[in-house]
């Protein structure tokens, strides 16, 4: 599968009942930043392995980025892995920045990176935030993305946003709120 099937830990979650487990920790073989406008530059890595099956990760947020975490949940013997963080988050610079920052701008970026690394298609990954842009990249491009595996599928509705901001997770979870 594309995505690790999560397996069993011994550690309790409230979630379900028992923890996720993950690939083992991997470093980057290679780092970069790509110049994808006139303001924004984008910081990528590379993870696994260059020879193996193209897969992109599309991280949540907006504004959040990609983390240690995210490269874990993919075999390093059989992927490819592009991790990126979308302008304005992360490691992208300029940091916070709504400027020529929309689905559609992300969208490109997502292409002129491919493009940059010459990968012919790839897998896209994609949760919350991540699945939404996942999904429009897919829209636009349906000739580059090999498969698409979404979780936490979040489309920013107004319904979505109140429930998760202001009336529904607090039912569910008062004491976080």
């Amino acid at each position: 599968s594309a995505v690790r099937k999560m397996a069993s830990a011994s550690a309790p979650s409230p979630m379900w009942s028992s923890a996720p487990t993950f690939y083992p920790e991997i470093e980057p073989f290679a780092t970069g930043r790509l110049r994808v406008s006139d303001v924004h530059e984008l910081y990528y890595e590379q993870v696994g392995n260059p020879k193996g099956k193209p897969a992109v990760f599309v991280h949540g947020g907006p504004g959040g980025g990609v983390s240690p975490a995210d490269r874990r949940f993919f075999d390093p013997e059989a992927y490819h892995v592009v991790l990126f963080d979308q302008r304005g988050a992360g490691r992208s610079t300029p940091h916070a920045s709504l400027v020529d920052n929309t689905t559609w701008h992300l969208v490109a970026d997502m292409e002129k990176l491919r493009e940059h690394l010459g990968l012919e298609k790839w897998l896209v990954v994609g949760g919350s935030w991540g699945s939404t842009l996942a999904l429009a990249y897919a829209e636009a491009h349906p000739d580059r993305v090999t498969e698409l595996v979404l979780r936490g599928i979040f489309t920013l509705r107004r319904s979505e946003l109140l429930w998760f901001y202001q009336d529904g997770a607090s039912w569910i979870y008062p004491d976080a709120w």
